[in-house]
């Protein structure tokens, strides 16, 4: 990769975050959006969870495709189709005729955002060298996800208030664009010295497991709960026979890599089950605009803006367990007075149960990459830490799916407060139960013990033991 001046790493460093912010902030800000689609596209409320779970589907199960093709082929040149697509894709969304054609688009949107975050990492690492200078590099990746928490629900209200909800995928058209520009311009290109080999096999067993078990949720089939055991026969079957595979089973004999799949899948569940609940019951029930709704929303994204850096650099001076058990505990507290004391219907109880649950989950995503590649050689950090950015996505989309069904079950097509309250307590349920596994598992997988298993399995994977520990990746 050819040396880059000062400047142009910044520009490199922003082009990056750009991307980031589009994908990012599309998926906060589109959650205040969707009382106003279901209201225009006549959607049910599976058919809002698709328009989630459609997105975070796909984009879980390429992320790791993405990042090795573009290890393979080139990482600008992936970056840049991803950035076409998802521009593309989020002109298509808005241009929308029918949830159906929405569904779909989104497909292409996640297919274009497959490509951008994982490989912006990669050009990210690549591009600063040094430590610190690293460091300092992903501190500012990682606040963008911040700064599109916390501007998100107020952006999309904004949008759909005062232009409507297709307004939420016109902000990622310019800013897409410019990045694009610029990428062509100032981004080089650079390639991994020894890629891993495609494995296509794996790769269309893993998008058949995710696709068919969301399906088996949402619509409630036994059938493709059928082919998604089916499915994951086949990824227990198959991966170990190859010497490179799309997911490595062996590193879930490393407790710290397994405890952050566990956590990044339940915290991920949790968040995206919270909001779903939230911005339909705020709306729909309360009567509130998309604008009052994210207004609403914005004690917890403060907390999550403001306790993210906050963890990472307790992460740095103390190791991932004190964030990994307050974040439990908060997430738990935070969601346990919605299911025990129907917070919805008091303001004092539903802020304090956004403050706690933001703290939470402010805590929760920087001890997740960390406790991942804790232990692990170096040459494999990288494809544990895509395992842990899946793991997320994966998370995401079972938790809408999961109490998006709980909630239709139990409310039909009742805008009722009180109807509305009692079918959602099941699923706040679930949420605090997530949050218990976050704490359960942040407790039973970041002490003495599980350290050995991570050292005994990094052995395993470089058995002449010449292998470098990634004890302390930057999240």
């Amino acid at each position: 990769m050819p040396e880059l001046t000062p400047g142009g790493r910044r520009i490199v460093l922003a082009v990056c975050c750009m991307s980031l912010l589009i994908v990012s902030l599309d998926n906060t800000a589109l959650n205040v959006a969707l009382p106003a689609m279901q209201h225009d596209l006549h959607a049910s409320v599976s058919g809002l969870q698709w328009t989630i779970d459609a997105y975070t589907l796909v984009l879980a199960s390429l992320l790791m495709f993405a990042g090795s093709t573009a290890d393979r082929i080139g990482r600008r040149k992936v970056f840049v189709t991803g950035l076409v697509l998802f521009v593309l894709g989020s002109l298509l969304c808005s241009l929308a005729p029918s949830l159906e054609a929405l569904v779909a688009f989104r497909m292409i949107q996640a297919v274009g955002g497959s490509m951008l975050n994982p490989v912006a990492m990669s050009i990210i690492t690549n591009t600063f060298t040094e430590p610190a200078a690293r460091a300092r590099a992903i501190g500012v990746w990682g606040g963008v996800v911040g700064v599109s928490m916390a501007a998100g629900p107020v952006v999309g209200g904004l949008l759909v208030d005062s232009v409507g909800w297709r307004a939420v995928f016109w902000v990622n058209l310019p800013v897409g664009l410019l990045a694009l520009l610029l990428t062509l311009r100032h981004v080089p290109e650079s390639r991994a010295p020894r890629p891993r080999r495609p494995d296509p096999v794996g790769q269309l067993l893993v998008a058949g497991l995710l696709g068919s078990l969301t399906y088996a949720i949402i619509e409630s089939s036994p059938v493709f709960a059928g082919i998604a055991l089916a499915a994951l026969a086949g990824v227990l079957l198959y991966e170990p026979r190859r010497d490179e595979p799309l997911i490595e089973l062996r590193f879930f004999r490393s407790a710290p890599f397994s405890g952050a799949t566990v956590i990044a899948v339940c915290a991920f569940a949790a968040l995206g089950g919270f909001l779903f609940l939230n911005t339909l019951y705020l709306q729909n029930v309360r009567g509130l605009s998309a604008l009052d709704a994210g207004l609403y929303m914005l004690p917890m994204a403060a907390m999550t803006f403001v306790f993210a850096p906050l963890s990472g650099r307790l992460v740095g001076a103390r190791g991932p367990r004190p964030s990994l058990l307050v974040a439990g505990a908060a997430m738990a507290a935070g969601s346990l007075p919605f299911a025990a004391f129907a917070a919805e219907t008091s303001d004092p109880l539903l802020f304090t149960g956004y403050v706690v649950f933001g703290i939470g989950f402010g805590m929760v995503n920087a001890p997740i990459t960390n406790t991942a590649v804790s232990g692990m050689p170096r040459a494999q950090a990288g494809v544990a830490s895509a395992v842990a950015s899946t793991s997320r996505q994966v998370g995401q989309t079972l938790g809408v799916a999961v109490v998006g069904a709980v909630l239709a079950a139990g409310v039909g097509h009742t805008a009722d407060t009180q109807g509305f309250v009692e079918a959602s307590r099941a699923g706040y349920w679930i949420i605090t139960g997530c949050g218990a596994c976050v704490l359960l598992a942040g407790a039973l997988t970041s002490g003495a013990w599980a350290r050995r298993t991570a050292e005994r399995t990094a052995a395993r994977l470089e058995p002449d033991g010449a292998h470098t520990a990634a004890s302390a990746v930057p999240s």
